[in-house]
């Protein structure tokens, strides 16, 4: 049993040792008790999920699940496959089975697995956006931890994962700094290098380079050496932009294929995004036009799993919360059920005016059941809806634009109709962030978007792609017209600085147009010619319209 707290122990600060126990103990596991192999089990399961292997954690775990009489061991091993769950983006499940170990926590005394418990729902609740619950449980966490130590560690990553996405940033540096020196004081490599990754990407988005590359190179043997795959995928992003950034090319380009690499048996969607984005750009900077577009597309692809992703977990809690919601109405409703036969009983007792008053009681608790079915409905469509929507602008989201593109695409080449495609392009936008803040980005990409609303039919389809790109697709306009509405868009965007919420502020945006016609209806060529275009725009000095010619192909 000491052999088995001591691999439990030491399973993040030395995975070298762990592993060399776990294989020790393995070769000798006839020899031990019941409740002993089981510990093994739940550690071997641990080390599987550590390293992707996720079909051999899943086998584990639920043979624990299914048999394991240790109420302790039960519950952490549904705590891990919790983890595994989100780590594949099996977040319906994830949230499932997490209602389920909350519900559990006040019969769990064993500390260790009550803050295990509440790690995994901070980190869950900041994955889906929903950052007062995961500062919550951070919170308890602290609080069940007021020692220095592995938990206190974990919880500071949460909390500092928390403030950065929602970009709650007042003295962020200071527990930056706070959150490394417990994590370093505890010997947890993989958490305090969580942390400078987070304090990275921060210094890269305020235009601190050369920080973000002295902190990401200083502490990449050590992030080498965690064999954690997400975390290096993670800091080889970061490097590869970082580098972009500072005209390195070679080294931009060598950091973002590693991630690549990396991604053939992991794929994290997030570092996969930002290595073919920093490939196309790189290639596209030196003229390798080819090799850019073949990038780009990739970079489109994965960016698009990468949002995907991010909508499904949010959309994941909501349908759980639902889902919840639903059971609980339904658990209220056999009690109101219950009641009513209660009551129809009573009924032959009673005098026929006694008898009406109950009846309306019955008619009034009927009446409030299918109110609240009706609210549950209701809020259901508003989800389904709002996973179409981009949150920021209101405008399609990528996913949505290109069905409602393709469904438009097909609908006119059946009929013959013209239709074009539109690229959009905010120029020098990331300047905007790093002078004016996020906050005022937000608002002019707002601004931008109205501009364009304003010139758009309800037949027309609008929507974000990523970033500061959008798109649109306008259904029966010929080349003739479309220019025209377009220069309309351009000069409109243009005239967002004299605006109240962005004085001042020189905004500009780039068109690249493509006729449907050109790429037979075909999306996916139709968004590669109006991407030409829009390059086109962009060479000849940004603040153009583009027409695609057929000669760009070439």
């Amino acid at each position: 049993m000491s052999l088995l707290k001591q691999a439990d122990s030491i399973k993040l600060s030395d995975q070298g040792q762990f592993l060399e126990i776990l294989d020790v103990l393995g070769n000798d596991s006839v020899r031990l008790p019941p409740d002993q192999l089981d510990y093994l089990r739940y550690l071997q399961a641990w080390g599987a999920a550590y390293r992707g292997d996720y079909k051999l954690s899943d086998s584990l775990l639920k043979g624990l699940l299914n048999h394991s009489a240790d109420l302790t061991l039960h519950f952490r091993a549904g705590v891990l496959l919790v983890n595994t769950l989100a780590e594949r983006s099996r977040y319906e499940e994830a949230f499932q089975r997490q209602s389920l170990l909350l519900a559990e926590l006040p019969k769990i005394t064993d500390p260790d697995a009550r803050k295990q418990a509440l790690v995994i729902a901070a980190y869950l609740y900041e994955e889906a956006g929903q950052y007062d619950l995961a500062f919550t449980y951070a919170d308890q966490l602290f609080r069940e931890t007021p020692e220095i130590s592995e938990y206190s560690c974990i919880a500071g990553h949460a909390e500092l994962a928390a403030l950065y996405k929602s970009d709650k940033l007042e003295g962020i540096d200071r527990k930056f700094q706070k959150g490394i020196d417990i994590c370093t004081k505890v010997g947890d490599l993989v958490y305090a290098n969580g942390i400078r990754f987070y304090e990275a990407s921060l210094a890269l988005q305020r235009g601190r380079t050369d920080i973000a590359l002295q902190i990401l190179k200083s502490n990449y043997a050590d992030v080498q050496h965690t064999k954690y795959q997400m975390l290096i995928s993670q800091f080889d992003a970061s490097l590869a932009e970082a580098y972009r950034k500072t005209n390195r090319p070679a080294l931009a380009r060598q950091y973002a294929l590693a991630v690549v690499d990396q991604s053939k048996s992991n794929r994290f969607a997030e570092p996969l995004s930002i290595a073919y984005q920093v490939l196309y750009l790189t290639e596209k900077q030196q003229g390798r036009m080819e090799a850019a577009l073949a990038y780009h597309e990739q970079y489109m692809d994965t960016n698009k799993g990468y949002l995907n992703a991010v909508n499904a977990r949010a959309l994941a809690y909501q349908t759980v919360q639902q889902q919840l919601l639903a059971k609980k109405l339904q658990v209220d409703t056999l009690g109101k059920q219950n009641q009513i036969l209660q009551l129809q009983r009573n009924l032959d007792k009673k005098a026929s005016e006694t008898g009406r008053l109950y009846i309306l009681l019955l008619l009034t608790v009927l009446a409030f059941i299918g109110f609240w079915a009706y609210r549950v409905k209701r809020s259901q469509l508003r989800f389904m809806k709002l996973a179409r929507r981009d949150g920021l602008t209101g405008i399609f989201n990528r996913q949505h634009f290109v069905n409602e593109a393709e469904r438009q695409l097909r609908y006119c080449r059946k009929s013959a109709r013209d239709v074009c495609l539109v690229l959009i392009d905010l120029d020098h936008f990331k300047a905007v962030n790093d002078t004016h803040g996020h906050a005022v980005g937000d608002r002019v990409l707002r601004r931008a978007v109205d501009a364009c609303q304003a010139h758009l039919r309800s037949t027309d389809v609008f929507g974000r792609l990523g970033g500061e790109e959008f798109g649109m697709l306008l259904p029966e306009c010929t080349l003739g017209n479309v220019l025209v509405r377009v220069e309309q868009m351009r000069a409109a965007i243009a005239a967002v600085s004299s605006v109240k919420d962005a004085p001042g502020i020189p905004i500009s945006a780039s068109f690249g147009v493509a006729n449907a016609a050109d790429s037979d209806y075909e999306l996916r060529q139709l968004m590669i010619d109006a991407d030409r275009a829009l390059y086109q725009a962009k060479h000849e000095g940004r603040n153009r319209v583009s027409l695609f010619g057929v000669g760009m192909r070439n």
